[in-house]
C-alpha cells in the first residue's frame, strides 16, 4: 500500500493541529512520548517533529509533506511546494507575528538604534535579513530557550513569535518592529508533489483542512417561516450565497436554512423572531467547502 509520510508539529501547535484534523475527519491518537501517532487513514503515516525541523525534512525528502509555519519555511530557506495556507494558531484563528522586541524602558526607538547591539532569537537567518534590509549591523545569536527573559541583562533585543502580545507584556517588553506575519502552511516535497497519487492525496487533505477552518467562524440556522412573512425574514437574513427555502407539508409555511458568521447570531435571532420566524435552530459546522 502506498503511503503519504506527513510531518506534523510537536509542541505548542500540536493540540490545535490535532483538533483541526479531527474537524476535517481525521482522528489522530498520540500515546505517551511516541513520535508516531496513529491516524485513522491507512494511507497516511504521521511523524511528530518540531515545527522548526519539518520544512528541512520535507525539502530533503525524508517527509513527503509537512505542516509548519511560513516563518520556519523562510528561516530554513528551503525549496518546497506550498499546498495550502491554513490560518490557525495555538490560541486563536489568526496569524502570529514575528517581532523585534526590546525592554519597555530601553532607549531604543527605531531598528537603526540596534546598530552594534546583541539580539537573541531562534530565527537567525530571518533576523539577519531583516537587519540587513535596514542597514543595521548587530550580533545575532541563536537562543536555546527562555528568549524573552534575556532582555535586558543578557541581550539588548530579541526576535520572537507572538500571538496575542501578552507574554511580551508580562516580560516588560515592547515591540519595536514586526518582521513578518506567519500562518501554518501545508507544504510538500517537489518529487512527492509530482507523484500523481501523493498529489491527489495532498489535494484531498488540503480541501478538508481548509473546509474545517472555514467552518470555525460559521454556524447554520434553520427556521420555519409563514409564507407571508418570508420577504421580511429574507430581507434581514445574510448568507454565504442565498438561503435555502423549502416548502413544508403545510402549504402556508416554508423552511429556511442558511450558513452565517457566528458573531451575527446574537443580534440576528431576536430580529428573525420579530420578523415572524419560528422554531429557530442554531447548529455548529465541521466543514464548509465552497
Amino acid at each position: 500500500m502506498k503511503k503519504l509520510r506527513l510531518g506534523l508539529p510537536k509542541g505548542s501547535l500540536q493540540e490545535a493541529t490535532f483538533k483541526l484534523f479531527e474537524r476535517a475527519g481525521y482522528h489522530i491518537t498520540a500515546t505517551g512520548r511516541s513520535y508516531y501517532p496513529h491516524i485513522d487513514d491507512p494511507e497516511i503515516e504521521v511523524v511528530l517533529l518540531r515545527a522548526q525541523e519539518i520544512p528541512r525534512y520535507v525539502a530533503e525528502g525524508v517527509l513527503d509533506a509537512g505542516l509548519s509555519g511560513y516563518d520556519w519555511i523562510q528561516e530554513n530557506e528551503v525549496d518546497v511546494v506550498e499546498v495550502a495556507e491554513l490560518v490557525y494558531s495555538k490560541q486563536s484563528r489568526r496569524p502570529v507575528r514575528l517581532v523585534l522586541a526590546v525592554a519597555q524602558d530601553s532607549p531604543f526607538k527605531e531598528v537603526k538604534d540596534l546598530e552594534g547591539k546583541r539580539i537573541a532569537t531562534e530565527f537567525v537567518r530571518l533576523t539577519k535579513r531583516f537587519l540587513a534590509a535596514h542597514g543595521v549591523n548587530a550580533t545575532v545569536e541563536f537562543s536555546y530557550g527562555a528568549t524573552e527573559a534575556k532582555v535586558p541583562d543578557v541581550v539588548d533585543a530579541i526576535v520572537d513569535l507572538t500571538e496575542t502580545g501578552s507574554s511580551l507584556k508580562a516580560h516588560n517588553l515592547r515591540i519595536l518592529a514586526t518582521i513578518m506575519e506567519s500562518t501554518p502552511r501545508l507544504h510538500a516535497n517537489r518529487q512527492a508533489w509530482n507523484d500523481p497519487w501523493k498529489r491527489a492525496k495532498l489535494e484531498k487533505l488540503a480541501l478538508l483542512l481548509k473546509g474545517a477552518i472555514a467552518a470555525y467562524s460559521k454556524v447554520g440556522l434553520k427556521m420555519n417561516v409563514p409564507g407571508d412573512k418570508l420577504p421580511d425574514v429574507l430581507a434581514i437574513l445574510p448568507a454565504m450565497k442565498h438561503p435555502t427555502v423549502s416548502p413544508l407539508h403545510n402549504g402556508n409555511w416554508v423552511a429556511v436554512e442558511v450558513v452565517i458568521d457566528e458573531h451575527q447570531v446574537r443580534d440576528l435571532i431576536p430580529a428573525l423572531k420579530a420578523a415572524g420566524a419560528q422554531d429557530i435552530i442554531e447548529y455548529p459546522l465541521n466543514k464548509v467547502i465552497p
